[in-house]
């Protein structure tokens, strides 16, 4: 394992060392996850609000047929369109 440092500005910023950023696969504007141990801490890469919320809505059939999905949408705004005349 390798060690990198960072110096810590007045604003409470480090620049994450590029072996570091690598490894973790971190790109600009990326977020990270600090997570508090005994002995110091660990950074991690954090999980997007896609990535955290994939798998969560469990699809109604497999495969999901979004040709059928679009067809019945574009037939309830027609029908709300044809109401509001």
């Amino acid at each position: 394992m390798r060690n990198s440092t960072s110096t810590l500005t007045t604003k409470g910023q480090v620049t994450i060392p590029i072996d570091v950023r690598k490894a973790l696969g971190l790109k600009p504007r990326d977020r990270v996850k600090f997570t508090l141990e005994q002995d110091g801490a660990r950074i991690q890469r954090a999980k997007s609000a896609l990535e955290a919320g994939f798998g969560a809505v469990k699809p109604r059939k497999k495969p999901e047929d979004f040709k059928e999905l679009r067809r019945m949408a574009m037939e309830e705004v027609a029908e709300r369109a044809l109401k509001e005349m």
